[in-house]
């Protein structure tokens, strides 16, 4: 790719709310173009023009064929569920094909599923790319080296109500944030809600708590609550483009990297 060409963009998902947020984003940036738009079959949206429901006539039709979408692209988004990202992924892997990755709610076996497929690859895989957001996993990762044992440590998300996962997948990276600074190994000691009789919290134990409802494009806090004071680190993103904006930074990273598995600290230096 020359230094004047743009990097050629697949959305998948695009008729859905964070598709019309990444068709908006590629299309607002001079460094991408949109090469081509993917739904799942039988979708409604399936041969109209990708910007219809932006006011926008892009040229480029909503199709389900995932090699012929590859054929023509750089790069695929997908922010869509698991089992149609690993579909898309295998494609990707087959037509050498960068992918951006920010669908959450992978079980361990198909994380492992993206780690292989990173060998051959570029795969920016992130739970949430909005920079912000990326900035709070760094700034909690510090607060709790910081803070130690001393403070109990709580984390608190809230999304709309369309969300099929929980607790969200940036929730869970917060607290994998705060459990390697601790030291603490978060499958044993992660604690999702409580209910009833719970006895005395215990000590290492990381909360998690998730509010469905609305909405509500995404708020994340955690909370390092000590004996006589609180810190809350908070971010609540109010657009889905602030998710959109960092998958194009993920993108123009993933332009002509060698295959591996990247995060979005990665691709903001940090």
């Amino acid at each position: 790719m020359t230094a004047s060409a743009t990097i050629r963009v697949a959305i998948a998902g695009a008729a859905g709310r964070m598709g019309r947020s990444l068709i908006e984003a590629v299309l607002a940036d001079a460094e991408l173009s949109l090469a081509a738009a993917l739904e799942r079959p039988g979708h409604p949206a399936l041969g109209r023009d990708a910007g219809e429901s932006l006011g926008v006539a892009t040229g480029v039709r909503v199709v389900d064929d995932l090699e012929a979408a590859f054929a023509v692209a750089d790069c695929l988004i997908d922010f869509t569920r698991p089992a149609a990202t690993l579909a898309a992924l295998a494609v990707a892997v087959r037509t050498g094909k960068a992918m951006v990755i920010g669908t959450t709610g992978f079980s361990i076996e198909e994380k492992q599923v993206i780690e292989a497929a990173a060998r051959s690859i570029p795969v920016v895989f992130a739970p949430n790319m909005a920079v912000g957001v990326n900035a709070l996993f760094k700034l909690a990762e510090i607060a709790a080296g910081i803070l130690g044992d001393d403070f109990d440590v709580e984390i608190i998300e809230a999304h709309h109500r369309h969300k099929v996962d929980a607790p969200s997948g940036t929730a869970l990276r917060l607290g994998e944030s705060v459990a390697r600074a601790l030291g603490r190994d978060l499958a044993a000691v992660a604690v999702h809600g409580r209910e009833g009789i719970t006895g005395e919290r215990e000590r290492a134990s990381i909360g998690f708590h998730a509010v469905r409802g609305g909405d509500i494009v995404g708020d994340h806090t955690v909370l390092f609550a000590g004996m006589g004071e609180r810190i809350e680190l908070s971010v609540r993103s109010s657009s889905r483009l602030t998710y959109a904006s960092g998958a194009m930074r993920a993108v123009r990273f993933a332009a002509g990297r060698p295959p591996g598995l990247y995060d979005m600290q990665a691709v903001l230096g940090l």
